[in-house]
Parts: structure tokens; C-alpha cells; sequence
């Protein structure tokens, strides 16, 4: 009994001194133009946020080393504990190892591809076998499924890192031609559709910076809605035109003669399918879950 009340005053203490570091980053009466993340000093007395600041994206450059498969299993069984929508799990996680088959799926290979789709089959299964109705045909069914999915992925990647695998959240499923998805894994046609992949290896050298982010005005809001201000847009506008802040996705925009990062990105990255019904639409009306109009 006393072994685990010390065990309960050291986890007490070691989470407190966390909380008191973390909110000694901060004065008492910040602003919103105050707000900064805690310094990486900081963050080494608590590893869970260590593990999350040190979160990266590997973009294709895997090694050929194999995730050993008690790292995968354990990395599945942590994702399935992130918060979700009246504990339904309305989702699928398909895990696939054959690098040739990842390629096909998104673009991307490494060691395991974990494809997270928005699925309410397995609960229509349960439904039909009690006899019960169930329809999830609707936005709103595929709005929370689609939460939940995101929140497992997410998870999986945090859990990843904690044991030094790193990975690539990609939407490169939603690229060229969607309909070879239910080809290559077979998926059902209705109330399923693939969220976002998660590619998981080694990456074959450390990618040369961190990604930066935003992390105060226009982020975050303390108590309502902030409105921004002409003079704090054009700060934003600024930050991304940075090489410092790490924000934007490249550097060639300014050769292409375009003034600010952003001007390159809404008016070629953000306008490229735009003028037609996206592909993601017309599956989603497919798979059901967005609802005929009523004439």
C-alpha cells in the first residue's frame, strides 16, 4: 500500500513540475499577441510532449527496415483508445506491408500503411443481426465518423513516435482516379469511405528543418472569436514569407514573381480543381452518406 502511494506522489510531482514549467512560459496576463509555446527545455520533463513537439512528416523517403510486429500491434492498440463519438469506433483501419500495394494506394511506401476510413459497416452488421434499423446516410453520420477516424490516425502517430518510427499522414488517397481504392482493398461501396493513410517506417536521413507553426493570433481564441485586424492579417502575411518561420511548403514562389507566399498559394496550390465537382463529392454521394435533395 505505501509502495503505491510513493508511486501515486512521484507521478504527482513529476505532472506538476510539467504543469509549472509549462505555465511559467506564459506571463499571467498575456494577450493574444503573448501566446508562445513552451521553450524545448521545458518540454524534457514531460515526454509526451516531447514526443508531440518532435512530431515530423516523412515525405517518401523510407528505409526498407520493418516496423517489428509487436511495435504495430502496439501502435494499433493505442489508436483505437482515442476519444470518439458514443464509443461507436465508426471506423476501419487497414494495415498493408506490401510496399508495391502502398504505392498504388498513395503515392508513398515505407514499412506499413495504415489507410483510415470512415466506416459504418461492421455497426450495420450488428444492427441487421438484432434486427434492429440502422442508417447512416447522412452528413452527420459521416461528419462524426470522419472525427473519430482522424482522432485514431492521429493517435497512431503519436504512438508511433514514442517508440521512434516515424511517419506520413498523406491524402494522397484522394489523388488521380478514388475508385481504385475499393479495388485494391476491397472496400464496401456503401457507408465506407478512406479518410486519410498513414505511412510508418525510418526515414533514410533527418529531414534538414522542422515545419514550423502558427500558434497565436488567428489560432488561437481566448473566450470568443477574435476578429482579426488588418495590421495582424498582414503579420500572418508575413510570417509565411519567412525562411526563418519554416511556414511555407516551398521557396520558389518568389521566382515565380509573386509578392507573398501566400499570393502564389491561393492563386495556384488552392485553385487547382477549382470550377468542378470534386471527386470526393461525387463518392461521398455515392457511398451514401450525403443526402439526395428533396424535390
Amino acid at each position: 500500500m505505501k509502495s503505491r502511494r510513493r508511486e501515486f506522489l512521484k507521478t504527482a510531482t513529476i505532472l506538476g513540475s510539467g504543469a509549472i514549467l509549462l505555465s511559467e512560459t506564459r506571463p499571467a496576463h498575456a494577450g493574444q499577441n503573448d501566446r508562445k509555446p513552451a521553450a524545448p527545455a521545458d518540454l524534457l520533463q514531460n515526454p509526451t510532449l516531447k514526443t508531440i513537439h518532435s512530431l515530423r512528416s516523412i515525405h517518401g523517403n523510407f528505409t526498407d527496415r520493418t516496423i517489428p510486429d509487436a511495435a504495430l500491434q502496439a501502435i494499433l492498440g493505442a489508436c483505437v483508445r482515442a476519444a470518439n463519438a458514443a464509443n461507436n469506433q465508426s471506423y476501419a483501419i487497414i494495415a498493408v506491408k506490401d510496399r508495391k500495394k502502398m504505392a498504388q494506394i498513395c503515392g508513398y511506401s515505407g514499412s506499413c500503411l495504415l489507410v483510415f476510413c470512415a466506416d459504418y459497416n461492421r455497426m450495420k452488421a450488428e444492427a441487421h443481426a438484432l434486427g434492429q434499423p440502422f442508417d447512416p446516410g447522412n452528413m452527420e453520420f459521416f461528419v462524426t465518423a470522419s472525427t473519430n477516424t482522424v482522432l485514431a490516425a492521429q493517435t497512431a502517430v503519436i504512438a508511433a513516435k514514442s517508440m521512434g518510427i516515424d511517419s506520413l499522414l498523406t491524402n494522397g488517397i484522394h489523388r488521380d482516379d478514388m475508385t481504385r481504392l475499393w479495388t485494391l482493398l476491397d472496400l464496401p461501396e456503401m457507408h465506407c469511405f478512406p479518410v486519410v493513410a498513414l505511412v510508418l517506417g525510418y526515414p533514410t536521413a533527418e529531414p534538414p528543418f522542422m515545419m514550423g507553426r502558427l500558434t497565436g493570433t488567428g489560432v488561437v481564441h481566448d473566450d470568443n472569436y477574435h476578429h482579426l485586424t488588418e495590421a495582424e492579417v498582414g503579420e500572418l502575411i508575413q510570417k509565411y514569407d519567412r525562411p526563418a518561420e519554416h511556414l511555407a511548403l516551398g521557396d520558389g514562389w518568389g521566382a515565380k514573381g509573386y509578392k507573398h507566399y501566400l499570393d502564389w498559394y491561393f492563386k495556384e496550390w488552392a485553385t487547382r480543381n477549382a470550377g468542378e465537382e470534386s471527386q470526393i463529392l461525387r463518392i461521398l454521394k455515392r457511398s451514401g452518406f450525403v443526402e439526395a435533395t428533396k424535390g
